[in-house]
Parts: C-alpha cells; structure tokens; sequence
C-alpha cells in the first residue's frame, strides 16, 4: 500500500530518444497498461515505447484515446492482455475511483498514480476500506503549458523528480518496479510521505501557479503601452499562466490545506511590504524592503540549479542579430574558447532586428568569454552575476 497522496503537435514532440537510449533495454518488463491518454499518459506511452515496452493506452474519451494512439503512444486494449504495471494518468477529481477500478479489476498487479496530489486519494481509498498493498501512488514533477495527447513528448520526464510514496506494507518487488518506471523515464525517483509531498508542492508548484496567474491577471486590463514596455522579467514570471483552468481547479481544490498556509504566509509578507512602501521615509522603512528583496536572493540560491547543484554562475549578455545561423554561430565560438554553457535565456527586442542572449558561466570563465567574443566581433550588451 501506498502511504501517498496542455495547438498543433510539431513532428518532433514523440521523438524516440537518442540512439543510446533506444539500445538500452528498459527496466519495465512485460506490457504497462495506462489509464489516461493525456499529457502525461501519452507522454509515459511515448518514452516507454521508444525502449521497445508494449503499451496499452485506455480513456473515456474515444477522440484522445485515438489521437494518442495516431501519434505512437502505445496501442489500444485487445481481450487476454495481462499488464504487468498500471499506470493512472486522470485529474485528480477522479483518481481514486480510477485506482480503485483498476485494483479491483486487476488484482495482484501494481498500480501507481501520477496525480499531482497524493493525500486525497489515498485517503479516500483508505476510507472504502481497499486493500492497497498494491498500490503506490507517485507523481512525476513534469509538464507543460499545453495538455493532452498532441502535446505529448517522451523526453519531458528527463532529469526531473518522480516523488514515490510507500508505506511499510510497500513489497520491495512493487516498490522496485515503480521505481524502475521512473528510471526508464529518465527521472529521478525521490521517496517522500504523502502529506511531505502535498505540502512540498503547495510551495514550489501550486503556490508559484496562483502568483502567476494573478500577476498576469493584471495585464487584462492593462494599457497597451504598459505591456509594450514588457521584458523577460515579466514573461519569466507569468510563463505558467497559460496552463488551464479546469485542472487547476482541481488541483487547488484537492490541495487547498497546504496552498492556503503558503498564501496565508504570503500576504502576510505584501502587507508588510505595501505598509514599508506607503511611507518609504518612515524608519525602518527601507530596510525592510532591502530586508524583502536580499531574502528572496537567498531563497533563489538555495534552488538547485544544474546537475541539482546550488552554485553561483556569472553572467553575460550577447547582442545576436535576428538572422538564421547567428545563434549557432554564436555556440560554435563559445566552444572554440572552450567555454561551457552552464544556462541560456533568450529575449528578443520588441521593434528590434536583434535578440539578447544571457548565458551563464562557471566563476572564472567570464573575462575569457567576453574578451573571446569581442575579439570576434560579438556585441556585449553587458556582464552581471547570477
């Protein structure tokens, strides 16, 4: 038993791996029957199938159950198949009865979630008195901004955290084997109790979707000059504010303990910082806002940045020409002078022919690259630390 709780598809969105992954045989064997044909469903379907795992896909929608099949995500549900994994992939309104179904229907065989909430449905399995020994719900931290099955990529998974959470009653066997899902992923499985999870992603997930959504908000009726004048401060902020309000709703709702703890806490902190501000001459008034603004630049340092390391890059930025090749170009010399690129961001100029390139680099690095562009022609708009 588990102790828990998003336009038109471009061609390279299912792209198998690279060749080295395709030739590695997966750690899941036998055939993983997904419920769910969605964003992650399809996307599980997508990396799974490019290491050679039969997979079945089901959903009650007929359209994205057909779709997802069409793109390669896996095959549908013939009579005698005998999964060895089951996979829920559904909103979180409904995962419970989903888990149940497919316990019920499959007995003996593992079944795992990847709602992004894991206390409410476990709870309310525990309350309909299942047995759950063989249940393990999960959640991958993966997604985009665009949902369902032509958005699916088999490569979003890559490199982030897939949270596991089991009990003592949790098989080695079973718990290996979610585990092994998560490898074949290219994840990184991290074991957490449901209510850790639950009140983890309340902070760095559903927190951060609610503060962008608001901010964006503010631009509806916003003057057009004002939002001509938008840079990649704004976009960066707000980037998540495309995702869609139906499963957020859900979300939100089956999470709302630990969001509301995390708002309560916020706006405790903008009232101060709104009172330091109607009177910025008052004492202590612009140490508080100092005080504001240097805890959130610990906090930023404290997220793992590359390679999950919590390290300090120097920064500089490129004047590129709005042309093809100029970015390439531009990496073709960065590796001449044996430069690494630890981070990118691009932003282009609103009315401008040229873009900024903000790269990063590893402490020391910085004079060698910018003297090393300059000599060869590149623009540096300017330099600043990380």
């Amino acid at each position: 038993m588990s102790d828990t709780a998003a336009p038109a598809r471009d061609v390279t969105a299912a792209a198998p791996r690279p060749s080295a992954d395709r030739d590695r045989a997966a750690r899941v064997s036998g055939t993983v029957r997904i419920v769910g044909a969605g964003l992650l469903g399809a996307s599980i379907g997508h990396a799974l199938r490019a290491l050679g795992v039969d997979v079945i896909l089901t959903d009650t929608s007929p359209t994205q159950l057909r779709l997802a099949i069409d793109y390669g995500a896996g095959r549908a549900e013939a009579a005698g198949d005998a999964p060895s994994l089951i996979v829920v992939a559904v909103p979180p309104d409904v995962t419970a009865d989903v888990v149940q179904r497919e316990l019920e229907r499959f007995p003996g065989v593992v079944v795992t979630d990847v709602a992004s909430v894991k206390l409410g449905p476990l709870s309310e399995l525990r309350e309909r008195g299942l047995d759950l020994t063989h249940y393990i719900g999960s959640h991958p931290m993966a997604g985009r901004e665009r949902g369902g099955a032509i958005s699916a990529r088999a490569d979003i998974f890559a490199g982030r955290p897939w949270v596991i959470c089991r009990d003592g009653e949790t098989t080695a066997a079973d718990l290996a084997l979610v585990e092994a899902l998560a490898l074949d992923l290219g994840a990184t499985p991290i074991e957490m109790t449901p209510e850790e999870h639950d009140r983890s992603v309340a902070l760095v997930s559903h927190v951060p979707q609610v503060v962008a959504s608001l901010l964006a908000g503010r631009f509806t009726d916003a003057p057009d000059e004002a939002l001509r004048l938008a840079g990649q401060g704004v976009r960066d902020t707000t980037r998540i504010a495309h995702s869609a309000p139906e499963l957020w709703v859900q979300i939100l709702g089956a999470n709302h303990a630990p969001v509301v703890d995390v708002l309560d806490a916020l706006a405790a902190d903008l009232a101060s910082l709104a009172d330091a501000l109607r009177d910025p001459d008052a004492a202590g008034a612009r140490r508080a806002l100092a005080d504001a603004i240097r805890r959130g630049n610990d906090g930023v340092e404290r997220l793992p940045g590359k390679h999950g390391q919590n390290r300090r890059f120097e920064s500089f930025v490129v004047m590129i020409d709005d042309t093809a090749g100029q970015l390439g170009r531009l990496f073709g010399d960065l590796g001449t002078l044996q430069i690494n690129i630890e981070d990118l961001r691009l932003e282009h100029s609103p009315g401008a022919q040229f873009g900024l390139a903000e790269i990063s680099v590893v402490p020391g690095a910085l004079r060698g690259a910018v003297e090393g562009l300059e000599q060869r022609g590149w623009r540096i708009a300017s330099t600043t630390h990380d």
